[in-house]
């Protein structure tokens, strides 16, 4: 049994993927929660070394059409999952509702599926990112934000949105797969690792460079 605790056989992504610009949301107070997420020490990614070297073919195939990986998070400590979900339990806590999940009510993040005492993040082969176009200096417009709770986030909805805004998301989305991940139905920005090194492990060190 691998022990979770062990970070060995995971690499820092701005290190294996260095066109890859790093925006560590859960290590600031601009995500849904509203407060620095536990197990976030340092603005850095991890990813296992096989996702990693998956990502790096991403995005050297992604620059070539002039485009970057902005990343949002990686390997995700199961004390932070810990964390999302004694923030979904404290139905008090709503700070950030009007910005992530304007439209849905706390108590119903569970049974919704946004929330979960577990996530393949913990795994550490699984990226949340988006791109950004090196033409304009600017991230392409994907119709919704990253971490956004509603239907909007699926990747395969078109109500509102426009025909770029489309466009944007599915050439992430076939850029990730020609590589090796696999998307989620109901987040435009998340992907894993088809074979991913750990399937059945959900690590639990610190988010950190050493």
């Amino acid at each position: 049994m691998t022990d979770r605790y062990d970070r060995s056989g995971f690499v820092l992504a701005g290190e294996a993927v260095p066109d890859a610009i790093l925006e560590i949301r859960y290590y600031t107070t601009y995500n849904f929660v509203g407060q620095r997420i536990d197990g976030y020490e340092e603005p850095v990614a991890l990813l296992t070394k096989e996702a990693a070297a998956a990502l790096k073919a991403v995005s050297d195939d992604l620059r070539a059409q002039g485009y970057r990986p902005v990343i949002y998070d990686c390997y995700r400590p199961q004390r932070a999952v810990d964390h999302f979900v004694r923030w979904a339990e404290d139905l008090a806590s709503d700070s950030m509702k009007p910005v992530f999940y304007p439209d849905v009510d706390k108590r119903d993040l569970f049974s919704q599926g946004f929330i979960a005492g577990r996530s393949g993040h913990s795994r550490g082969s699984t990226v949340d990112l988006t791109l950004l176009d090196e033409r304009t200096g600017r991230l392409l417009d994907m119709g919704g934000a990253f971490d956004f709770f509603g239907e909007r986030s699926h990747p395969s909805f078109t109500e509102g949105l426009t025909p770029q805004q489309y466009a944007n998301r599915m050439l992430l989305r076939s850029a990730m797969l020609h590589r090796g991940f696999r998307p989620l139905s109901t987040e435009w920005w998340h992907f894993t690792l088809e074979n991913e090194p750990y399937p059945d492990t959900y690590f639990d060190f610190p988010v950190r460079s050493r």
